[in-house]
């Protein structure tokens, strides 16, 4: 019996599926275009599951699956009540195919999945569509031997909706103080009062000024949060204060272009030749990027040490798998400033976008939210 996954569950898939069928993958450009002139050959994948961890030998025609346990240490146990099975890679190749061909052409994020493909899923032990581990990864790829270390990835596909690399929810706000005219409670009311649009956050900030009101980013709302945007730079969470306010009033999303903007206005008050020659603004973004896609989350304690997560495996509109990976870390950078943007939370998910008071004083909180651009 046929059964319904999201595209964003395919999409991780899709991309495991490729990788067994290809044995290979190539490195992405900043422009998320393939770098040709390189090539990693994949000889294992590791991948968990509900019931524990499988790895997936890649061999010249066939893939040899193996479940077994990985032991604090990192050792890999295989299972003694598990028999190793083998299937060739073209028949990964087909079912790859099949999820391309519903990534593409079926409408909506629900996807019907055919018994077929049902029964290929069955056959080689996979249960769980998106993969079960505590430490962000995806899956973990073992290049050129099977017995190299083994590297952690997320992954994202522009087929379907992606996880955002910054979604930190209530936990990554950011709080503006409302100073200038005195609000009286009504006056307040009737700010908050607007009515839900995509751009109700906008037009709050607008009748704020028009009433007289200033808005002045004051603190970051978590302090996690807070700590961890201060190890970027003392002054990142004003800067990115103001990318978001820019955003959210402009109508500009891509963090290059907010960037940009960033520089024209000079937020931090910096000289020329911090701006122009030493390119200040676009190397703080990156290294906050960079940050993020290896593993600083808003509620929990960054001290600058990468996590499990080592790279990024993206699908693009074409089926075609590209890889980051933090050993090129200024194309990893260049890729993600180029290829993020800003997006809008739930106004009311995220607790912003509304004048709220605390200790006798307005703030007016906005949310931070980084995606990859879907092209």
């Amino acid at each position: 019996m046929a059964f319904e996954a999201t595209k964003r569950e395919l999409g991780e898939l899709y991309t495991f599926f490729r990788l067994l069928a290809d044995g290979k993958v190539f490195p992405g450009t900043p422009n998320a275009q393939r770098e040709d002139k390189k090539c990693w050959p994949v000889a294992l994948i590791q991948r968990e599951e509900h019931d524990g961890t499988r790895r997936y030998y890649i061999g010249e025609e066939d893939v040899r699956i193996v479940s077994g346990t990985v032991e604090k240490d990192g050792t890999f146990t295989a299972s003694a009540e598990k028999k190793e099975l083998s299937f060739p890679r073209a028949d990964f190749g087909d079912a790859a195919e099949i999820i391309l061909h519903l990534l593409r052409n079926e409408q909506g994020e629900e996807v019907e999945v055919s018994e077929g493909l049902e029964a290929f899923l069955d056959a080689v032990n996979i249960y769980d569509l998106e993969s079960k581990t505590d430490d962000r990864t995806d899956f973990s790829v073992a290049f050129w031997s099977a017995d190299a270390p083994l590297t952690g990835f997320t992954v994202r596909c522009r087929l379907g909706r992606m996880n955002p690399l910054l979604d930190g929810g209530r936990t990554a706000n950011l709080k503006l103080e409302q100073s200038g005219v005195k609000f009286a409670v009504p006056t307040v009311n009737k700010v908050n009062a607007l009515p839900e649009s995509p751009a109700e956050v906008a037009e709050r900030m607008l009748m704020i000024e028009r009433l007289g009101g200033v808005l002045k980013y004051s603190d970051v709302a978590d302090r996690v949060f807070r700590c961890n945007l201060l190890m970027i730079d003392l002054h990142f969470p004003r800067m990115l204060a103001e990318m978001v306010r820019i955003m959210h009033l402009d109508g500009i999303t891509r963090v290059a272009e907010l960037t940009e903007r960033i520089k024209e206005m000079n937020p931090l008050k910096i000289k020329d030749e911090l701006i122009n020659k030493h390119c200040f603004y676009e190397f703080k973004m990156k290294q906050f990027l960079l940050a993020l896609a290896l593993g600083m989350r808003p509620a929990k304690i960054y001290n600058g040490t990468d996590s499990a997560v080592e790279g990024l495996l993206l699908t693009n509109g074409d089926g075609e798998v590209l890889c980051y990976h933090k050993s090129d870390r200024q194309t990893f950078a260049d890729f993600l400033y180029r290829n993020t943007r800003f997006e809008k939370g739930s106004v009311d998910k995220d607790k912003y976008g509304f004048l709220e008071r605390e200790n006798g004083v307005y703030y007016f909180k906005l949310n931070v939210k980084i995606g990859l651009l879907k092209r």
